[in-house]
């Protein structure tokens, strides 16, 4: 497999979303081990013209800074206080958008993903725990151990604490697409088909 570089992600960002599918995301700990997981479901947010993505309109907050910074930068927020959520920041600099990832299944040390969400290795998955196991964006973050301390990480540092690898793209036939999930307040924006995800 080959690290997706910054020119991945500089791109437009519905496009991006919709390639990210089957992709591997790496995440390396302190201790040398790497938990994997390929991404199975996307949704794209483009601050320019979505009422949903946080910098709508070229919003520009403490929160939001980090949607403006280069493509290939990892975009990782706070909802309801507790579950955080991990984006990958698209198109040229300046221009606010990403990509949410939804949802992802385990490749590499599953185990170690599996203590991180639910305090007991994969063998001792109930059937709910594994239908529920990385199915969110919260899920994902709590597995990969990720939280707002890696927001604004580079992408595409070889070798660095988070990466994104070309994993298996997704065949076309796979690929389902839809509105996205919890966003009824965005007026037009709210059925916007932007969200991807793969039908095994």
């Amino acid at each position: 497999m080959e690290q997706l570089t910054r020119d991945f992600f500089d791109r437009d960002t519905v496009a991006a979303a919709r390639d990210l599918l089957g992709r591997h995301i790496v995440r390396r700990l302190e201790d040398g081990r790497a938990l994997v997981c390929r991404i199975t479901e996307t949704e794209a947010y483009v601050g320019r013209t979505d009422r949903a993505c946080h910098a709508y309109g070229y919003k520009r907050t403490a929160r939001t800074e980090t949607l403006f910074a280069p493509p290939g930068t990892a975009y990782v927020y706070l909802i309801y206080g507790m579950y955080h959520c991990l984006n990958f920041v698209t198109e040229p600099e300046g221009e606010p958008a990403a990509v949410l990832i939804r949802g992802a299944v385990p490749v590499e040390n599953g185990d170690i993903i599996a203590e991180n969400r639910f305090g007991c290795k994969t063998d001792r998955l109930t059937a709910y725990q594994r239908k529920n196991f990385l199915n969110g964006p919260g899920k994902l973050c709590r597995g990969l151990e990720l939280t707002r301390a890696h927001n604004g990480l580079d992408l595409t540092r070889p070798d660095g604490p988070l990466t994104v690898w070309s994993g298996t793209p997704v065949l076309p036939r796979q690929i389902r697409v839809g509105k996205r999930i919890g966003i009824d307040y965005a007026r037009e924006a709210a059925d916007f088909p932007w969200r991807f995800w793969v039908e095994e």
